[in-house]
């Protein structure tokens, strides 16, 4: 067998076979977490005019300079109505939030420092000249590139995009990912279990995280342990810009992926890695596509998805952001040894002082799946470590956010 790699010796090797996806226009209402394909350059300002951020009175700034407080009210502006007509000097607009400022006046007084006599205002306390008005421009100017290429797109990003006419937009087509599982064992969705078998929840978890990483998962059922089923299935994976497997990469008699998948042409990168879940992960190129095997057991699955496949599909979309972030946190309990293998060993995360501190979220065996379903994130425990008494400090990938730093793996 070949040599375990490291962590990020197999992050690399993924991450140099991404190829990224080609944009495609959908209306703005369904970008959300959607990756911008290019950069997005307004050809309008905002606001588009300069306008009053408080319901008040605007008056010329020269008039406050010059100590005038009583105004005369010559006009009433609600918010979508422009009046041409500049207010005279000594002279005050009523006007709304939002209402564009007529010539001949650059300062709002809010309504609160006046008081109305007939029809004049007298303003009651000090106001500076330009207070309370957005002026045009301020926040987007024309040619300003408001969001770059591979930008996520949230309801912050969409907003903006609204505010400066933009919809459609030319967002990165989602990577198709097929999610196939593999093993007679397995059962799907509630049907009645056999002894001998268990239920397929790693195709459950698997479409979880390919749709929050921004994917279109696609599942294509569990093949069974025989060899033209496998390879009709696989064949049928292959048309997707990303294959998942579960199961059937090990070393046993009835583990076909590994050679359906060089009968049919993809290129094996790598094959196992020095991680404690998840050794048995494979990895192929196909073309573009991008071709992973995971373990059978749920937390291997999971855990090989987090550190290898999220990373490329948020990479095929272009996104920068594509790894998890991360804190450094002192361990609670005891941290018992390890052999050969990174262990990642899902934990809680809580506050102690100014810094972070984690427990395990009990016991860490592969196959128990609520290890996970209680985690915030993977506490790295390095190769080789003796184990130690609770104190000691450890890198914590955490399982929610994305960032462009990568973490520094052990």
């Amino acid at each position: 067998m070949c040599a375990l790699l490291p962590i990020d010796a197999a992050l690399d090797a993924v991450l140099a076979a991404v190829q990224p996806l080609p944009g495609e226009a959908v209306r703005l209402v369904e970008a959300y977490g959607r990756a911008a394909a290019e950069d997005i350059v307004s050809r309008e300002q905002v606001p588009s005019f300069d306008n009053s951020a408080m319901d008040g009175f605007a008056v010329a700034g020269d008039d406050l300079v010059l100590g005038r407080t009583r105004f005369r009210v010559s006009v009433e502006i609600p918010a979508g109505r422009y009046v041409a007509e500049p207010v005279e000097p000594g002279a005050a607009a009523k006007i709304m939030t939002g209402a564009p400022l007529p010539p001949g006046v650059d300062t709002v007084v809010p309504v609160e420092l006046v008081r109305q006599e007939g029809d004049d205002v007298v303003v009651a306390e000090p106001v500076a000249r330009g207070a309370h008005v957005r002026r045009a421009g301020e926040d987007v100017a024309v040619g300003d590139t408001v969001l770059p290429s591979g930008t996520r797109l949230g309801p912050a990003e969409v907003g903006l995009l609204a505010s400066i006419g933009v919809d459609p937009v030319v967002v990165t087509r989602r990577p198709s990912v097929a999610i196939l599982a593999t093993g007679s064992e397995l059962v799907a969705g509630g049907a009645p279990l056999a002894p001998g078998q268990i239920r397929n929840s790693n195709s459950y978890t698997a479409y979880g995280q390919v749709a929050a990483a921004g994917g279109a998962p696609v599942l294509l059922g569990i093949a069974r342990d025989d060899l033209a089923e496998t390879r009709r299935l696989v064949a049928e994976a292959l048309e997707h810009d990303v294959v998942m497997t579960s199961g059937g990469v090990s070393v046993g008699e009835f583990d076909f992926v590994k050679q359906v998948q060089e009968e049919l042409g993809v290129e094996r990168r790598f094959w196992g890695v020095a991680t404690k879940p998840g050794k048995p992960l494979a990895f192929g190129v196909r073309g573009r596509a991008l071709v992973f095997g995971v373990p059978g057991n749920p937390v291997a699955s999971m855990v090989s998805f987090e550190l290898y496949i999220r990373p490329a599909l948020l990479a095929m979309q272009g996104r920068r952001d594509i790894y998890r972030p991360y804190v450094v946190a002192s361990s609670i309990e005891a941290v018992t040894p390890t052999k050969e293998r990174t262990e990642a060993r899902r934990c809680r995360l809580e506050r102690r002082g100014e810094g972070w501190a984690f427990t395990t979220t009990g016991p860490q065996g592969s196959g128990i799946l609520r290890s996970m379903a209680l985690a915030q994130g993977l506490a790295f425990v390095p190769a080789g470590h003796p184990g130690s008494a609770a104190g000691e400090a450890f890198l914590v990938q955490l399982l929610e956010g994305s960032s462009e730093e990568r973490p520094p793996y052990p």
